[in-house]
Protein backbone atom coordinates (compact mmCIF):
# COMPACT_ATOMS: atom_id res chain seq x y z
CA UNK A 1 0.00 0.00 0.00
CA UNK A 2 1.32 3.42 -1.04
CA UNK A 3 0.62 6.16 1.21
CA UNK A 4 0.97 9.87 -0.41
CA UNK A 5 0.51 13.21 1.52
CA UNK A 6 0.12 16.73 -0.17
CA UNK A 7 1.92 19.67 1.55
CA UNK A 8 -0.21 22.82 0.01
CA UNK A 9 -0.56 26.12 0.47
CA UNK A 10 -3.66 27.94 -1.53
CA UNK A 11 -3.38 31.07 -2.96
CA UNK A 12 -5.80 33.00 -0.83
CA UNK A 13 -8.97 34.41 -2.51
CA UNK A 14 -8.31 32.14 -6.03
CA UNK A 15 -10.37 29.20 -5.51
CA UNK A 16 -10.45 28.00 -9.04
CA UNK A 17 -6.43 28.28 -9.44
CA UNK A 18 -6.21 26.93 -6.12
CA UNK A 19 -8.37 23.79 -6.77
CA UNK A 20 -6.50 23.48 -10.37
CA UNK A 21 -3.27 23.39 -8.66
CA UNK A 22 -4.38 20.86 -6.12
CA UNK A 23 -5.92 18.63 -8.82
CA UNK A 24 -2.14 18.38 -9.97
CA UNK A 25 -0.84 17.53 -6.96
CA UNK A 26 -3.44 14.74 -7.07
CA UNK A 27 -3.21 13.48 -10.33
CA UNK A 28 0.34 12.82 -10.00
CA UNK A 29 0.19 11.41 -6.77
CA UNK A 30 -2.13 8.92 -8.41
CA UNK A 31 -0.04 8.60 -11.12
CA UNK A 32 2.33 7.33 -8.60
CA UNK A 33 0.59 5.05 -7.81
CA UNK A 34 -0.61 6.19 -4.74
CA UNK A 35 -3.66 4.12 -2.86
CA UNK A 36 -4.78 6.84 -0.06
CA UNK A 37 -4.07 10.32 -0.68
CA UNK A 38 -4.38 12.75 1.76
CA UNK A 39 -4.64 16.66 1.18
CA UNK A 40 -4.72 19.56 3.63
CA UNK A 41 -7.70 21.40 5.56
CA UNK A 42 -9.73 23.29 3.76
CA UNK A 43 -7.33 22.46 0.69
CA UNK A 44 -8.44 25.25 -2.08
CA UNK A 45 -9.82 28.36 0.13
CA UNK A 46 -7.07 29.04 1.97
CA UNK A 47 -8.26 29.03 6.50
CA UNK A 48 -8.13 32.68 7.89
CA UNK A 49 -11.27 34.52 7.60
CA UNK A 50 -13.02 36.93 9.36
CA UNK A 51 -16.39 36.21 9.17
CA UNK A 52 -19.63 34.09 7.61
CA UNK A 53 -19.83 36.80 4.35
CA UNK A 54 -15.97 36.98 4.12
CA UNK A 55 -15.68 33.14 3.58
CA UNK A 56 -18.95 32.50 1.25
CA UNK A 57 -17.59 33.08 -2.00
CA UNK A 58 -15.21 30.19 -1.52
CA UNK A 59 -17.55 27.54 0.01
CA UNK A 60 -18.93 24.62 -1.61
CA UNK A 61 -21.48 21.42 -0.67
CA UNK A 62 -19.83 18.02 -0.20
CA UNK A 63 -20.55 17.04 -3.71
CA UNK A 64 -19.46 20.25 -5.27
CA UNK A 65 -16.39 21.55 -7.68
CA UNK A 66 -13.45 20.14 -5.53
CA UNK A 67 -15.34 16.07 -5.37
CA UNK A 68 -16.01 16.93 -9.27
CA UNK A 69 -12.60 17.75 -9.70
CA UNK A 70 -11.26 14.89 -8.04
CA UNK A 71 -13.78 12.40 -8.42
CA UNK A 72 -12.51 10.92 -11.96
CA UNK A 73 -8.95 10.72 -10.73
CA UNK A 74 -9.79 8.34 -8.36
CA UNK A 75 -12.02 6.53 -10.29
CA UNK A 76 -9.10 6.31 -13.17
CA UNK A 77 -6.52 5.23 -10.52
CA UNK A 78 -8.04 3.81 -8.05
CA UNK A 79 -7.27 5.60 -5.51
CA UNK A 80 -9.02 6.52 -2.19
CA UNK A 81 -8.96 10.77 -1.70
CA UNK A 82 -9.35 12.43 1.60
CA UNK A 83 -9.46 16.34 0.85
CA UNK A 84 -10.45 19.05 3.09
CA UNK A 85 -13.14 21.38 2.21
CA UNK A 86 -15.12 24.74 3.17
CA UNK A 87 -18.64 22.94 3.25
CA UNK A 88 -22.09 24.75 3.05
CA UNK A 89 -25.31 22.46 3.44
CA UNK A 90 -28.45 24.34 4.14
CA UNK A 91 -27.50 27.31 4.78
CA UNK A 92 -24.61 26.47 7.64
CA UNK A 93 -20.96 26.37 7.12
CA UNK A 94 -18.59 23.66 8.20
CA UNK A 95 -15.21 23.16 8.52
CA UNK A 96 -14.70 19.62 6.33
CA UNK A 97 -13.01 16.94 4.44
CA UNK A 98 -14.71 14.61 1.90
CA UNK A 99 -13.89 10.88 1.51
CA UNK A 100 -13.78 9.68 -2.00
CA UNK A 101 -13.46 5.95 -2.70
CA UNK A 102 -11.61 4.05 -5.22
CA UNK A 103 -14.73 4.08 -7.48
CA UNK A 104 -15.08 7.82 -7.91
CA UNK A 105 -18.04 7.91 -5.27
CA UNK A 106 -18.43 10.22 -2.52
CA UNK A 107 -18.22 8.07 0.70
CA UNK A 108 -18.64 10.80 3.36
CA UNK A 109 -18.27 14.41 4.66
CA UNK A 110 -16.71 14.72 7.92
CA UNK A 111 -16.92 17.74 9.46
CA UNK A 112 -14.64 18.89 12.00
CA UNK A 113 -15.78 18.54 15.77
CA UNK A 114 -13.26 20.47 17.41
CA UNK A 115 -13.39 23.69 16.27
CA UNK A 116 -9.96 26.10 16.70
CA UNK A 117 -10.86 29.50 17.22
CA UNK A 118 -10.11 30.97 13.53
CA UNK A 119 -13.08 28.77 12.62
CA UNK A 120 -15.93 30.18 15.29
CA UNK A 121 -16.03 33.17 12.81
CA UNK A 122 -17.84 31.39 10.11
CA UNK A 123 -17.92 27.25 11.00
CA UNK A 124 -20.54 25.13 13.42
CA UNK A 125 -18.75 21.87 14.25
CA UNK A 126 -19.55 18.48 13.35
CA UNK A 127 -21.28 15.87 15.98
CA UNK A 128 -20.14 12.26 14.00
CA UNK A 129 -16.63 10.22 13.97
CA UNK A 130 -16.43 8.27 10.61
CA UNK A 131 -14.61 5.21 10.49
CA UNK A 132 -14.63 3.81 6.33
CA UNK A 133 -13.67 0.08 5.61
CA UNK A 134 -11.73 -0.19 2.53
CA UNK A 135 -9.44 -2.33 0.34
CA UNK A 136 -6.92 -1.34 2.05
CA UNK A 137 -7.80 -1.81 5.92
CA UNK A 138 -10.36 0.92 8.18
CA UNK A 139 -9.85 4.83 7.24
CA UNK A 140 -11.19 7.61 9.92
CA UNK A 141 -10.73 11.45 8.65
CA UNK A 142 -9.93 13.88 11.26
CA UNK A 143 -9.01 17.73 11.17
CA UNK A 144 -6.63 19.66 12.64
CA UNK A 145 -7.71 20.70 15.95
CA UNK A 146 -9.66 17.16 16.77
CA UNK A 147 -6.13 15.89 17.74
CA UNK A 148 -6.08 17.99 20.41
CA UNK A 149 -9.34 16.24 21.85
CA UNK A 150 -9.12 13.82 24.18
CA UNK A 151 -12.32 11.88 22.97
CA UNK A 152 -10.66 11.66 19.66
CA UNK A 153 -7.77 9.91 21.01
CA UNK A 154 -10.36 7.37 22.88
CA UNK A 155 -12.19 6.92 20.41
CA UNK A 156 -9.06 5.78 17.77
CA UNK A 157 -7.65 3.78 20.71
CA UNK A 158 -11.56 1.74 21.10
CA UNK A 159 -12.18 2.07 17.08
CA UNK A 160 -8.67 1.45 16.01
CA UNK A 161 -8.45 2.43 12.51
CA UNK A 162 -5.54 1.24 10.26
CA UNK A 163 -5.37 4.68 9.12
CA UNK A 164 -5.85 8.51 10.16
CA UNK A 165 -6.14 10.59 7.52
CA UNK A 166 -5.39 14.07 9.05
CA UNK A 167 -6.56 17.43 7.02
CA UNK A 168 -4.32 19.76 8.72
CA UNK A 169 -3.42 23.77 8.57
CA UNK A 170 -1.49 23.07 11.77
CA UNK A 171 0.23 26.68 13.28
CA UNK A 172 4.01 27.22 12.95
CA UNK A 173 4.78 27.45 16.93
CA UNK A 174 8.55 26.85 16.74
CA UNK A 175 9.11 23.61 17.40
CA UNK A 176 8.52 20.30 15.27
CA UNK A 177 5.03 18.67 15.07
CA UNK A 178 5.35 15.49 14.49
CA UNK A 179 6.85 14.50 17.81
CA UNK A 180 3.82 16.27 18.67
CA UNK A 181 1.74 14.32 16.30
CA UNK A 182 2.99 11.06 17.62
CA UNK A 183 2.66 12.15 21.69
CA UNK A 184 -0.96 12.38 21.01
CA UNK A 185 -1.81 9.26 19.24
CA UNK A 186 0.99 6.81 21.36
CA UNK A 187 -2.38 4.47 22.04
CA UNK A 188 -3.37 4.06 18.97
CA UNK A 189 -1.51 1.72 16.32
CA UNK A 190 -2.22 2.73 12.50
CA UNK A 191 -0.51 4.79 10.04
CA UNK A 192 -0.75 8.88 10.25
CA UNK A 193 -1.31 10.31 7.15
CA UNK A 194 -0.82 14.19 7.97
CA UNK A 195 -1.19 16.80 5.14
CA UNK A 196 -0.41 20.29 6.31
CA UNK A 197 -0.46 23.72 4.26
CA UNK A 198 3.15 26.09 4.79
CA UNK A 199 3.71 30.07 4.96
CA UNK A 200 1.37 32.92 5.92
CA UNK A 201 -2.51 33.55 5.81
CA UNK A 202 -3.31 36.60 7.32
CA UNK A 203 -0.77 37.12 9.42
CA UNK A 204 -0.91 33.45 10.86
CA UNK A 205 2.05 31.39 10.12
CA UNK A 206 1.12 27.50 9.25
CA UNK A 207 4.40 24.92 10.09
CA UNK A 208 4.10 22.75 6.90
CA UNK A 209 6.33 19.53 8.05
CA UNK A 210 3.30 17.23 6.61
CA UNK A 211 4.44 13.76 7.89
CA UNK A 212 3.45 9.83 7.68
CA UNK A 213 3.85 8.06 10.74
CA UNK A 214 4.04 4.72 11.33
CA UNK A 215 2.29 2.63 13.75
CA UNK A 216 5.27 1.79 15.76
CA UNK A 217 5.13 6.18 15.94
CA UNK A 218 8.41 6.38 13.55
CA UNK A 219 7.93 9.13 11.47
CA UNK A 220 8.87 7.44 7.54
CA UNK A 221 9.15 10.69 5.45
CA UNK A 222 8.42 14.15 6.63
CA UNK A 223 7.93 17.83 4.42
CA UNK A 224 10.17 20.85 4.67
CA UNK A 225 8.63 23.98 6.55
CA UNK A 226 8.01 25.75 3.67
CA UNK A 227 7.28 24.42 0.24
CA UNK A 228 4.60 22.29 -1.76
CA UNK A 229 5.02 19.05 -2.45
CA UNK A 230 3.72 15.34 -2.23
CA UNK A 231 5.36 12.34 0.42
CA UNK A 232 5.14 9.09 -0.84
CA UNK A 233 5.83 5.94 1.75
CA UNK A 234 5.23 2.16 0.65
CA UNK A 235 3.74 0.75 3.96
CA UNK A 236 6.06 -2.59 2.90
CA UNK A 237 9.14 -0.66 2.95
Amino acid sequence: MILAAVQYKPPKGQTQIARQQLVSFVQEAAENNADIIVCPEMAVSGYIWQDKADILPHVESASGETFQSLSPIAKQYQAWIICGIAEEEDGNLYNSAIVISSTGELVCCYRKILLFEADYSWAQSGHQRMLIQTEHGSIAPAICMDLNDDRLLYWLWRNKPDILAFCTNWLNEGSTIDDYWTMRTMHWSGWMIGANTWGEDCGTRFRGESAIIAPDKQTKVKAAIEGDCILYWNTLQ
